[in-house]
């Protein structure tokens, strides 16, 4: 969700229009390190625990997934860090939209949904101040009634046209190659970069079979959405 014009500029924030191509945002190694840190998966885990939400593929709600990584966490994280950790698939569910149409969600298992969690902790500061300061879509602090107010202000500054522009089935489009280049340009801990990559390799369980996709990510995990809007937006 982007407001382009007509908003007083309430700090200076680099924009993404504005950044060149080949610039690299310095994040530098240890990220996967500071993801998994006990104080930082704490607070991961709470912001799961508190999403609520269905169990994925694995038939592991939330309760059952805390007492599972009581005996099982070190060796998850163990296979995190020394790169060789394999996302489930995520299990596809499919809800009626008001319009008539379907919108198709894809959950992770909670374990994967503490892991993207946790990643997103530590990405996110680093990402977000990449991005347009007109933006509002998946990002900390913001909203749509953010994006209604900066509008109306628009509206009240003389401005009379309104362009709504939707694209159709964005996320289920989104060409991994591209994604993970523009990813490289501001990440530089190559881990992060696979395990992400994982991720979107992970595929969909569909009546018991894994569905793999050169494209699209799936919604209903905290990482992609914020990840792709602030990555390609």
């Amino acid at each position: 969700m982007e407001i382009t014009s007509g908003e007083a500029v309430r700090s200076p924030v680099s924009d993404e229009a504005n950044r060149p191509q080949d610039e690299s945002n310095n994040a530098g190694q240890g990220l996967l390190e500071r993801a998994f840190a006990r104080e930082n998966l704490k607070r991961a885990w709470k912001r799961v625990k508190a999403n609520k939400g269905a169990a994925g593929v694995d038939g592991l709600d939330i309760e059952q997934t805390a007492e599972h990584l009581l005996s099982q966490w070190a060796a998850i994280r163990e296979q995190l860090l020394s790169g060789v950790y394999r996302p489930s698939p995520v299990r596809r569910v499919v809800i009626p939209k008001p319009d008539g149409g379907q919108r198709e969600l894809g959950i992770p298992t909670v374990t994967d949904r503490l892991i993207q969690q946790a990643l997103l902790q530590v990405l996110q500061p680093l990402l977000d101040p990449t991005f347009s300061e007109h933006s509002y879509g998946f990002r900390p602090g913001r909203c749509a009634q953010d994006a209604v107010l900066a509008a109306q202000r628009n509206v009240s500054s003389g401005r009379k046209v309104v362009v709504d522009v939707d694209l159709e089935k964005f996320f289920d489009r989104v060409d991994h190659d591209i994604l993970m280049g523009r990813l490289r340009k501001r990440i530089a801990d190559r881990a992060v970069i696979r395990l992400i990559r994982a991720y979107l390799d992970a595929g969909t369980l569909i009546n018991g079979v894994v569905e793999k996709s050169r494209c699209g990510a799936p919604q209903g995990g905290p990482l992609a959405p914020a990840t792709i809007e602030q990555t390609l937006g």
